[in-house]
């Protein structure tokens, strides 16, 4: 199996045996070159998404990707999990609404658009 792929799929296992709320994945094969999955989800509390983000941080670090950080530290609405291959939102459920990234994702890109 692929390990990107793999990966992807023990980061959703962790969020989900950690509580997270509405986990989605965006493939982004084919829309963009940052990444190939996207996954969006939300937590309970600023707690619990402080809490989800630094599991998916360890996570990734014993995958080997030693140089993944969280972006929105100090935020209570939101977090991001840079995995390199694999991208992790962590929302509250306001903000993950406002934002909708699940709608501007799942839109086609046209191809000469594809690399950012």
């Amino acid at each position: 199996m692929d390990k990107i792929f793999d990966l992807k799929n023990t980061i959703i296992n962790i969020l989900d045996s950690n509580k997270a709320l509405d986990i989605v994945t965006v493939n982004l094969e084919n829309k963009s070159s940052m990444a190939d999955y996207l996954i969006i989800a939300s937590g309970t509390s600023s707690r619990h998404m402080q809490a989800l983000s630094e599991i998916v941080l360890e996570k990734f670090k014993s995958n080997g990707i030693a140089t993944c950080k969280i972006e929105g530290k100090d935020s209570n609405d939101w977090k991001l999990i840079d995995g390199i291959d694999v991208v992790v939102h962590i929302f509250n459920t306001e903000k993950r609404k406002f934002y909708d990234l699940e709608k501007m994702w799942s839109e086609l890109i046209p191809k000469e658009k594809v690399l950012i």
